[in-house]
């Protein structure tokens, strides 16, 4: 099995480019996909609600958003709550995908939580800081949050230094792929 991380800064297209990577390729475990299904789990919300100290409220990622912009603090407490869980399901993902010849993790903070020995090839998807912010205001977020975000994680030189693979995304969908396909052919 080989197991092939994907990884890169706040709204640089990891997610695109992981579904062009795994597609017909091998199963694509993501992250941020377990991190929305624990969302809408009763227990994990009020695990949240406890761990957090936060008074029980619907809009529990609104709720968080508005902590964590007001005090990073409540971030890194998040991260602990989270973290683990989701290398639980990412074992289990690896062990469900044992017997298959590629296996692909789009995990955003893989270097930062140096995983990195755990996989095989690591994938860094890469786009400027503009262009990466614009992105996240597109799908909703606000430059506050994403400063924030951006500035939790590691320089881009210092992830490439982790990485077997550079990908740069700042051009179009089709050139992404492209680039995708070639590297991919090596490990045919």
């Amino acid at each position: 099995m080989i197991k092939i991380g994907i990884t890169g800064s706040i709204a640089s297209g990891k997610t695109t480019a992981s579904k062009i990577l795994s597609e017909k390729r091998g199963p694509l475990f993501s992250a941020d996909k377990i991190i929305a299904r624990f969302y809408k789990k009763k227990d994990f919300r009020d695990l949240i609600f406890k761990k957090l100290k936060i008074s029980k409220r619907k809009d529990l990622k609104r709720l968080l958003k508005e902590k964590i912009l007001k005090n990073v603090k409540y971030l890194k407490k998040l991260e602990k709550i989270i973290h683990p869980l989701v290398r639980k399901e990412m074992r289990n993902f690896t062990i469900l995908n044992k017997g298959k010849e590629k296996v692909f993790y789009e995990i955003p903070l893989l270097i930062e939580n140096k995983l990195m020995k755990n996989f095989d090839l690591i994938f860094f998807i890469k786009a400027k800081k503009q262009l990466r912010l614009k992105r996240f205001i597109k799908k909703g977020g606000e430059k506050k949050l994403f400063d924030l975000l951006n500035n939790k994680q590691i320089s881009d030189a210092k992830k490439i230094k982790f990485s077997d693979h550079v990908i740069v995304n700042e051009r179009s969908l089709n050139i992404l792929k492209k680039n995708l396909s070639t590297i991919m052919k090596t490990y045919v």
